[in-house]
């Protein structure tokens, strides 16, 4: 059965559809709700049975871990053991915002919402939607991505019913999201900070709190992390990347003809400065090249579109690791998959 969508205004938050919202997410249901990195799935992260139905809902695997949304900062006290000092300089700066720590947890959260793990993934949304939906619900929500496992995460509310028509109860559509790529996750070990998946904070502006930081391999670090599989935001198309460098149109090209002659439909994902050197194909246009804040917010909506056109293979056009160019390329990256990569 189609999910129920209700509206509701950022400026003007509509305090009794939330209350509704948050009675399915007190009777273990599922609610998709906005977020400023992308839309996440909702249940009781406290409720064992209320977080298993997410992993049914998606398809998702039962070793990738889930992040914990809270309403206020005392919040996270009740989840974790300790708070290290670096990382409450951090959550002083970036929270509310697209900030995820990894600390060790408490028995308060069940084994279903970490794997198993003894850590647990936690932040506190900025988006003013999310935080009063949690804070009505009463309790910590565990929230992905409201998307079938692997797919592009959704920044509206028609991506989520797209993908999860009739495996969740009820869908808050609070318009597109701001960000659109997910958290920064980070976590400390013997006095390191590992960024452990790059998201929606400059890793620049972290560096300011803690020094220097090291980025995880798909090894080690990596297995505590949400989303930490090696192919993942992907499209049903074909992803390939062609790297930025200074022959990136005439190597797109040079890919995208020979595709085609093999019986594809190609589709180009480009940058605004080359848009029209590819109006050959299907053209879609991520954004500046140098502005890794707009190619972020575009990039899953972009692939997504393509594949409302149909297209078999996506030609995609890398841009500078600068900022959140670092978090762009990470997901284009793992939409073309350790295989084909």
């Amino acid at each position: 059965m189609k999910p129920k969508v209700v509206q509701i205004d950022p400026q003007n938050i509509d305090l009794e559809e939330l209350k509704h919202a948050a009675e399915v997410i007190n009777n273990r249901g599922l609610v998709a709700f906005p977020t400023e990195t992308v839309y996440g799935l909702g249940a009781d992260a406290l409720d064992s049975k209320a977080a298993t139905s997410i992993f049914e809902a998606k398809k998702r695997p039962l070793d990738d871990p889930l992040i914990v949304h809270i309403a206020e900062k005392d919040d996270l006290y009740r989840l974790v053991q300790e708070v290290p000092h670096e990382v409450e300089k951090l959550i002083e700066r970036f929270w509310p915002g697209p900030l995820t720590v990894i600390l060790k947890k408490t028995d308060l959260v069940p084994d279903i919402v970490t794997t198993g793990l003894d850590t647990v993934a936690v932040r506190m949304p900025s988006n003013p939607i999310a935080r009063k939906f949690i804070s009505l619900c009463g309790t910590p929500l565990a929230a992905p991505s409201a998307n079938l496992f692997g797919r592009p995460s959704p920044t509206t509310a028609k991506h989520v019913v797209d993908d999860l028509n009739g495996s969740i109860d009820l869908v808050i559509d609070g318009g597109s999201s701001e960000i659109g790529v997910e958290s920064t996750v980070i976590e400390f070990d013997e006095g390191k900070t590992i960024v452990l998946r790059p998201g929606g904070i400059n890793l620049e502006d972290i560096k300011l709190f803690v020094g220097d930081i090291e980025l995880a391999e798909e090894t080690g670090h990596i297995e505590r992390s949400p989303g930490k599989y090696p192919q993942h935001y992907s499209p049903k198309a074909e992803v390939v990347l062609v790297e930025n460098s200074s022959d990136q149109v005439e190597e797109v090209l040079t890919a995208a003809y020979r595709l085609e002659q093999e019986g594809n439909k190609i589709g180009i994902l480009s940058t605004r400065e080359h848009e029209d050197s590819f109006r050959a194909f299907c053209v879609k246009v991520l954004g500046p090249q140098k502005d890794g804040k707009i190619c972020a917010s575009r990039l899953f909506h972009m692939l997504r579109e393509f594949d409302v056109d149909e297209v078999n293979v996506i030609v995609a056009e890398g841009i500078p690791e600068d900022g959140l160019g670092y978090a762009v390329m990470n997901r284009l990256r793992k939409a073309v998959g350790p295989d084909l990569y």
